[in-house]
């Protein structure tokens, strides 16, 4: 079995260190594939490295009279070079791989060394002597390289150098000093699910074309449900495109649910609905409710505390005014983890408002959800069984690989009546199994993606406790950073007290304005900081954070957290870097 550390592969006592053109490395292996995968790996091994190359079976003994073969290579360079089976790609089209006929030994080859290339920038991809990002501007990128499509196809040695290409000038989202945003990290297991998934290539409507997948989806949002705190895990729910769309769903059931009729004779047939959500949300309410047809107008932003916290005094005001003007109040979006001060409004208040006056709550949990796997944090969570939906983010905190973003109901069934068109030529009524599990009428979507792998594979591998410790190592980090710089010369904190999530929101003020009066001028100075040091960031491609203004605030660095590769030694290099690249400005 492979051993930590030890290269790419390693098997027993043999160290074949990662080069799959080695003869050593290709009969170790076979040797160890054909344990796990029998016939399948006799023939790839035999098609890569000849006959002679194929592990020998179980109990058999090499024929001593068996001429040796010439390896396809003896080089050995890290990684190898050289071509399998004597395949040039500069004579080869996609036309010639799979399904093509004789395509199976070029086919096999080539993805071989695709994966060659993704396994170079995966072990780059953690290694701290390396960039974040190799920054170009736009126009450079389009100048230095041919982007455009053309009529006709490329050889496979010019897709190849795409695939090199594209990854030289991806940003590292897997680095340990990559902080840029709330969805961080790269998770092993999470990305074979995502290759896996890929290569099943198939849609989420039906149990007939997806019947494993189907039952996973099943299993893990119920599982997600009991989290949650509704009893048995009762319930609905889906895997959507993201947490902007799982919080559309619940603004659209919502809506169902306290005007049916809405779904045939649209906004016209009922009264001016309006929603709430605190001053401090994600925009996607907003947006939600603009691609409903509710209006923009019709989001009423409610006060926060210096937190970030929704004030519930001023929810049930704001409630009782849009009644009073006639308007009806259908839903109240509570937020668990904002996206910038990563607050957690005050669930049980709300849901005692919500209650009394008869309002659909929805708790945008897309940041905070994963936090409701850790025994130490998830009491911030208090009162979210009380909601009638939930949207939850495992791409953030959770590590999944993106996307992976579910919509949590209580009431089982109002989905599929909230959503379902009945297409006979997909949900046949008269099939010979349980239609239940043909979740595809209760989605917006038709083609939908398989999300659901990645995430209980990564389950799987790592139980409910692994999960726990990954996100508590990451709320330890950002009180460490805010330890660090509460009391340090040249920093300032947005707000006071130790974070509530992994946000740590803070000035950097450089020298020259240290000991500047409070007033417009250096306001507007303080201002162009963040943005300066973030480009040379860039341009040095050392680290990535994001800043943003908020409110009267003028632009503040947003530190988060959720890569499970960050350490100590990461938070104390963004601290220094931040004061090298900024101490002149």
């Amino acid at each position: 079995m492979a051993t930590p550390g030890s290269g790419f592969w390693s098997f027993g006592s043999e160290d074949v260190s990662g080069d799959p053109d080695n003869p050593g490395t290709a009969r170790a292996w076979c040797q160890a594939a054909q344990k796990f995968t029998g016939g399948i790996s006799t023939k790839l091994c035999a098609l890569l490295y000849g006959d002679g190359e194929k592990p020998m079976e179980t109990g058999a003994k090499e024929d001593p009279t068996a001429l040796p073969r010439k390896p396809t290579c003896t080089c050995n360079k890290k990684p190898c070079g050289c071509q399998k089976a004597d395949i040039n790609y500069a004579f080869l089209h996609s036309s010639d791989l799979l399904p093509a006929s004789d395509g199976e030994v070029a086919t096999l080859s080539f993805l071989q060394d695709v994966m060659d290339i993704l396994l170079q920038y995966l072990v780059t991809n953690f290694d701290r002597s390396t960039k974040v990002i190799d920054f170009h501007y736009p126009n450079e990128l389009l100048q230095d390289y041919n982007w455009e499509l053309a009529d006709h196809p490329q050889t496979l040695e010019e897709i190849l150098l795409n695939c090199r290409t594209t990854l030289k000038y991806a940003i590292k989202t897997g680095h340990p000093r990559y902080f840029n945003q709330l969805s961080t990290g790269l998770d092993m297991v999470g990305l074979a699910a995502d290759w896996l998934t890929s290569t099943a290539n198939t849609n989420m409507f039906t149990y007939e074309i997806a019947p494993v997948f189907v039952l996973m989806e099943y299993v893990t949002l119920r599982k997600m449900r009991e989290i949650i705190g509704w009893p048995g895990g009762a319930g609905d729910g889906i895997f959507s495109p993201g947490g902007a769309i799982s919080n559309m769903y619940a603004m659209l059931i919502a809506r169902f649910k306290m005007f049916p009729e809405v779904k045939e004779k649209g906004m016209a047939a009922i009264p001016r609905l309006v929603a709430f959500t605190s001053e401090h949300s994600h925009f996607s309410v907003k947006k939600g409710a603009a691609a409903l047809g509710i209006g923009t107008d019709s989001v009423v932003l409610i006060r926060c505390d210096e937190r970030g916290k929704m004030i519930p005094s001023d929810l049930e005001r704001r409630i009782i005014e849009a009644k009073q003007k006639g308007f009806v109040p259908f839903l109240v979006s509570a937020t668990a983890g904002t996206t910038v001060y990563g607050a957690f409004d005050p669930l049980i208040a709300i849901a005692d408002v919500c209650k009394k006056y008869k309002v659909w709550m929805h708790v945008d949990g897309a940041w905070g959800g994963g936090l409701l796997m850790s025994r130490k944090h998830k009491w911030k969570l208090n009162g979210i069984e009380r909601a009638n939906s939930v949207t939850w983010n495992p791409h953030k905190m959770m590590g999944v690989p993106l996307q992976c973003s579910a919509l949590l109901v209580r009431e089982e069934g109002i989905m599929q009546s909230c959503n379902q068109m009945h297409a006979s030529y997909l949900f046949q009524q008269d099939k010979h199994y349980d239609l239940s599990y043909d979740t595809g009428d209760k989605a917006l979507q038709c083609g939908r993606h398989v999300d659901v792998f990645k995430l209980w594979l990564m389950w799987r591998a790592k139980g409910t406790t692994g999960f726990e410790a990954q996100i508590d190592k990451c709320l330890e980090l950002a009180e460490y950073l805010y330890n660090k710089i509460k009391n340090r010369d040249g920093f300032e904190m947005v707000f006071d007290g130790k974070p509530q999530h992994t946000n740590v929101c803070f000035w950097y003020v450089p020298p020259s304005l240290q000991n500047m009066e409070d007033n417009e001028e250096r306001l507007n100075r303080l201002s162009k900081v963040a943005p300066v040091i973030k480009a040379r960031m860039m341009e040095y491609g050392t680290t990535m954070v994001s800043y943003q203004p908020l409110g009267d605030k003028v632009n503040f660095f947003r530190m988060v957290i959720s890569n499970p590769a960050a350490a100590h030694q990461d938070i104390d290099f963004l601290i220094e870097e931040i004061e090298r690249l900024g101490q002149d400005l």
